[in-house]
């Protein structure tokens, strides 16, 4: 994936054509995890741990947001609220109990 750009922060980016491809991926609602991994495979012939580091990058682009301000926010929140669990996680997996 990339932005058609010269520069991250530039206002005028584009996204290419696999950026929106993964866009309109992720509008759908996918009820089950194994049907989406085999759904990455068949619609873009790639890894899912490939595809979710594209998305990443994707998120954070001003480029994405421009283009779907609702969908993009709820991807951030959701991937905010994921790092938040396994931050909780991994505290209360160190903490010993007297």
């Amino acid at each position: 994936m990339s932005l058609d750009r010269t520069s991250r922060d530039e206002p005028t980016a584009r996204l290419d054509d696999l950026a929106v491809r993964v866009l309109a991926f992720e509008a759908h609602a996918w009820q089950q995890p194994g049907a989406k991994a085999e759904g990455i495979r068949d619609e873009f012939d790639m890894s899912a741990a490939r595809y979710y580091r594209i998305l990443g990058e994707l998120i954070d682009s001003p480029a994405a947001l421009r283009y779907d301000p609702m969908l993009v926010k709820r991807l951030q929140r959701l991937r905010d609220a994921r790092a938040a669990t396994r931050a909780r996680r991994s505290l209360s997996n160190g903490r010993t109990l007297d």
